[in-house]
């Protein structure tokens, strides 16, 4: 399975499984990540949600061949409607805590996603990215909005306008990730953490994790649906075009000739 489901000592773990391809996440893996996430939410076994990689790849991101044909099919479902968009939805919206293990790499949405996690650890060596504007794209899912909130203007504009990798440490020093660790360490880590929320007092958990994040909650659906709306329509232009052709084709894409 390319998503691990598991179900322990009260911990929902979902563990990418697809090393093959740096764990990169197609829509499939994306609808079984919603559909797991929703289902904790009523489970009463479950009081607190592990999302691991593997030591070498936390995700690498979108499998962007699977990406260019779901996100521009015909086939009459609605852009925000697709499993990616169904997932993060769940984890954003989800009652209880979500405790992230991250190494080697957290490639585009693989960072983002962390912005929507309660415990994020990770690597000394991991590599994270959010390379939208190398795609002819935008941020998505509220990373306009968290990323300066955590880091400052112009930590956020240096990642997500140049969209090149920046460090564990980096990651740390913008609040992203909560702690860096070896990477030995780092799983038994989150997972130990896990443990202790489970151990917690479940409606105090759910009632602290909704307090911090009320006051940021319309402004967040309002930015997403901004985002969304811009990245659709980029996704349909000229610039992403030459970037997804350059990117198949093995060469360098040139944006000189577009205003």
């Amino acid at each position: 399975m390319a998503i691990e489901v598991t179900k322990a000592n009260g911990i929902l773990t979902l563990e990418f499984n697809r090393i093959e391809r740096k764990n990169a996440i197609t829509s499939s893996m994306y609808q079984s990540l919603a559909d797991a996430i929703n289902a904790a939410q009523d489970d009463p076994e479950v009081r607190a949600i592990l999302l691991a990689g593997k030591p070498e790849a936390f995700t690498a991101g979108n499998d962007l061949e699977d990406f260019m044909k779901t996100t521009r099919a015909n086939d009459g479902v609605a852009f925000g409607d697709r499993p990616v968009f169904q997932f993060m939805r769940a984890l954003s919206g989800s009652a209880k805590p979500v405790v992230a293990a991250v190494s080697g790499l957290a490639i585009g949405i693989g960072t983002t996603l962390l912005m929507h996690c309660d415990l994020v650890y990770a690597a000394d060596g991991t590599k994270f990215s959010v390379p939208f504007t190398q795609l002819g794209l935008c941020p998505e899912f509220g990373s306009s909005l968290l990323m300066p909130l955590a880091g400052g203007h112009a930590r956020a504009a240096e990642k997500l306008m140049l969209g090149e990798p920046f460090t564990a440490q980096e990651a740390y020093d913008m609040g992203i990730v909560s702690k860096v660790l070896p990477a030995a360490d780092v799983l038994e880590h989150a997972r130990a953490q896990a443990a202790k929320l489970v151990a917690l007092p479940a409606a105090s958990i759910r009632t602290t994790k909704r307090l911090m994040t009320a006051s940021r909650k319309a402004q967040l659906e309002a930015i997403i649906a901004e985002e969304s709306k811009l990245f659709f329509e980029m996704l349909q232009g000229a610039e992403a075009n030459e970037a997804f052709t350059a990117f198949f084709e093995k060469r360098k894409p040139d944006f000189t000739k577009f205003a």
